[in-house]
């Protein structure tokens, strides 16, 4: 039997006695910690990093934790936010809240409490990417049009004009559909393989090119026009369904 994957807490806290002591918890509830004492070594770890949760203390040497999560939204690295604060002012509380953190506990705390709060943020967690097939893809999004085929995220198909359906691979779903919301814009390799990967994604250009060869075989199979979709050697893609004329 495979044992359960242990979820990465990252314990964002200056004072060190009280940061050992909430990792010897994790550990016993089960989770695997990194500590980090500074809010810049923090979002070092998080940069380079999956991370399952954030226990994020609000007063740190360095800059506080609200700043830190902005900076985190900013490198587009999404992970649940617990505050851990001896900070209860309310206006605190509201602001930490409505910036994006999933909860918000004062110090001092019960540790069995802070386990169960911690779960809880888990399990809703998980249960928001439960419809994803890639990062930027769910099953649940609505049909679309690809250069004349029709993509179905619900059922993993795109249909031909010429009445043949077949199955499409996760990633290529998370290919065409970031596509598709860009239109008329260039998106680079870079851009294309964080959308559909994740930022933390150790993935090649070579390997993002497989997958746009295999779908422009698909569509040369069917006789289908992907004129629309055009290669930017050395930069990326554009669907540009309507390019402007020139002048």
């Amino acid at each position: 039997m495979r044992a359960e994957p242990q979820p990465l807490i990252v314990v964002v806290e200056d004072e060190q006695d009280l940061a050992e002591v909430i990792s010897i918890h994790l550990e016993r509830a089960g989770m695997r910690c990194q500590v980090c004492h500074r809010a810049d070594h923090a979002l070092k770890f998080l940069r380079s990093n999956f991370a399952n949760l954030v226990l994020l203390d609000i007063t740190l040497p360095d800059q506080s934790g609200f700043a830190l999560l902005d900076e985190m939204k900013a490198a587009d690295i999404s992970v649940p936010v617990i505050f851990l604060t001896g900070n209860d002012q309310e206006h605190s509380k509201i602001k930490g809240l409505d910036m994006g953190g999933d909860d918000y506990i004062t110090k001092p705390f019960s540790y069995a409490e802070l386990m169960a709060r911690i779960r809880a943020v888990l399990r809703r967690a998980e249960s928001k990417t439960d419809l994803n097939v890639t990062k930027n893809a769910k099953v649940s999004d609505e049909p679309f049009d690809f250069c004349g085929a029709t993509i179905t995220p619900i059922r993993l198909e795109i249909a031909f004009p010429d009445h043949t359906v077949h199955k499409l691979g996760r990633k290529e779903l998370g290919i065409l559909s970031y596509l598709h919301e860009n239109q008329g814009v260039v998106v680079t390799r870079k851009a294309l393989i964080h959308s559909v990967w994740g930022i933390h994604a150790d993935v090649r250009s070579r390997s993002l090119d497989q997958y746009v060869v295999k779908i422009r075989e698909l569509f040369a199979e069917h006789k289908a026009d992907l004129a629309a979709f055009r290669t930017l050697h050395g930069i990326g893609y554009i669907l540009d369904p309507k390019p402007a004329k020139a002048k």
